[in-house]
């Protein structure tokens, strides 16, 4: 796999902070002020480190523009950036200059170093008289600290014709210190003709598509507060360019799907707060990392559709070619990438951050199985090597955190789900959608039949919302944030139920919620 270097970029870097530059031709600035508000799609930060941030912001005067230009010029704009220490913005620890280019989409990326490690900041952007919003972002704690605790917001899945993104304004609400976004950021395919919200344009194919999609959902107030509130780290699933697509599948090497992929990889890293090597190269782009909090925790975030093995068989098949221990869903570089950071992970909490379930989900009682092919359950070699890695490797506690599946589910990780005697070596924390799927419903956790053969559940909720995360020495605590509805703006938020992994435990406790403390400091 080819990993995208930019050398270039970061040598620029001065004293007073890094304005990492987008790659691309050469192109005239002008000084002229845009004519409208260019800040229309909002702020963002991401992938903090000790001692920074990235800082982002993609300019258009026109949202919706239908060729996903954005109503800007084919020449590149100055847009100044100040960060201050303090939230009216009255102290400023560091400035520069960015030029947001045609070619990127007129989008920025700022890499801010040289701050102080586990300390809030604020930040905005200014291109001639025009202000952006302020944002709120924050570095994370020093490689020697571990007494920090971590409030992180998990979500996954935004639908923007299928339910309002109230659960992402309740998420901003909760001021997290990280935002973990694990895919289907945004859905390529038209909308039903029951859309709650209307679609502008066609079936995203071009660039031009994939950027006036993205700027659909900027446009969306509740979804810019939540970028603005704190520092975000994403990955991607399929719908960012394609349903279960698969980068070693037969659509990979059809010109028109390697072209599609390349757009939307392009479309992807302008809309998106992410560091200079991820930006993409054709179609390739570099997304799998690893983000350290200090000595509580290490978040290895992942990608499983750009390396992956095709699916054996369409949707929920019986078992089929699946066990093939060549398979994988992460390719072979990535897990190594993966265990080799196992080995050397000193964390007291290790969070894999990822798209489709994890652990086993078996909906044929017997001896045969039935699962979905494109979750993990289709790579059942590949799953049985990440869990190996780990324990092998002794991590002293394993959390994985899963998006994709429109719905809460909470589980043991098993070494071996057919054996009801296998040790619990883990946990995973699967998060609901953000509105993909319209309103949901409320639900008897035990009724769900998968609950009848896979004992290892232990929790289901088919409301929309998102997952809260305590994270301190003793314990990670998961609140199961819902929604009662999406399909009308303005819903209040629940926690629905809460799981507690101990330190060294491995597995869930539920906590009675009249009994459990409150997870906000």
């Amino acid at each position: 796999m080819p990993v995208p270097t930019r050398r270039s970029f970061l040598a620029a870097a001065s004293v007073a902070g890094a304005a990492v530059s987008l790659p691309g031709t050469a192109q005239a600035t002008s000084r002229t002020t845009p004519p409208r508000d260019p800040f229309t799609l909002g702020v963002a930060s991401g992938d903090p480190s000790p001692d920074g941030f990235v800082l982002w912001t993609r300019l258009a005067v026109d949202p919706l523009a239908p060729d996903g230009k954005g109503g800007m010029p084919d020449h590149g704009t100055p847009v100044e950036w100040r960060v201050c220490s303090d939230e009216a913005l009255t102290k400023e620890v560091r400035r520069g200059v960015a030029d947001a280019l045609p070619e990127w989409g007129h989008s920025v990326h700022v890499e801010v170093s040289g701050l102080e490690p586990g300390r809030d900041y604020w930040y905005h952007f200014k291109s001639g008289t025009h202000v952006s919003q302020n944002g709120r972002t924050r570095t994370s704690p020093a490689a020697s600290q571990s007494h920090v605790p971590a409030l992180v917001g998990v979500a996954s899945c935004s639908h923007f014709e299928q339910g309002h993104f109230t659960a992402y304004r309740r998420l901003a609400e909760e001021r997290p210190d990280l935002v973990l976004h694990l895919g289907d950021y945004i859905y390529e395919t038209p909308p039903s003709a029951h859309g709650v919200r209307r679609h502008v344009g066609r079936e995203t194919r071009t660039l031009a598509d994939y950027r006036l999609r993205y700027a659909q959902y900027r446009t969306d107030p509740d979804l810019r507060a939540a970028h603005a509130a704190a520092p975000w780290a994403v990955v991607w699933d399929d719908h960012e360019l394609e349903n279960n697509w698969a980068g070693g599948g037969q659509r990979a090497s059809h010109p028109a799907f390697a072209s599609r992929r390349e757009v939307a990889f392009r479309a992807y890293y302008e809309n998106m707060p992410l560091r200079a090597n991820a930006v993409p190269r054709g179609p390739d782009l570099l997304l799998y990392r690893r983000l350290e909090w200090g000595d509580l925790a290490s978040f290895h975030l992942i990608d499983t559709r750009q390396y992956r093995s095709d699916q054996t068989c369409a949707g929920s098949a019986i078992w089929c070619a699946a066990d093939d221990p060549a398979r994988t869903i992460t390719g072979q570089e990535q897990e190594r990438w993966l265990v080799d950071g196992f080995r050397k992970s000193r964390a007291r909490w290790d969070l894999i951050g990822q798209q489709v379930f994890f652990g086993q989900r078996d909906s044929a009682p017997g001896p045969r199985r039935k699962v979905r092919k494109d979750s993990w359950d289709g790579y059942p070699a590949s799953r049985m090597r990440v869990t190996r890695g780990w324990m092998e490797a002794g991590v002293r506690n394993v959390i994985v955190l899963t998006g994709d599946a429109h719905a809460h589910w909470a589980a043991d990780i098993r070494l071996d789900y057919d054996n009801p005697f296998s040790p619990v070596v883990g946990a995973e924390l699967v998060t609901t959608s953000i509105s993909s799927d319209g309103d949901g419903a409320d639900t008897v956790p035990a009724m769900h039949p998968l609950f009848w053969n896979n004992p290892h559940l232990r929790f289901y909720n088919g409301q929309r919302g998102y997952i809260m995360l305590k994270i301190t020495q003793e314990a990670v605590t998961a609140d199961f944030k819902v929604l009662p509805y999406v399909r009308r703006p303005g819903a209040p938020v629940h926690t629905r139920a809460r799981f507690v992994v101990r330190d060294r435990v491995p597995g869930l406790r539920q906590v009675p919620l009249a009994a459990a403390q409150p997870t906000l400091p």
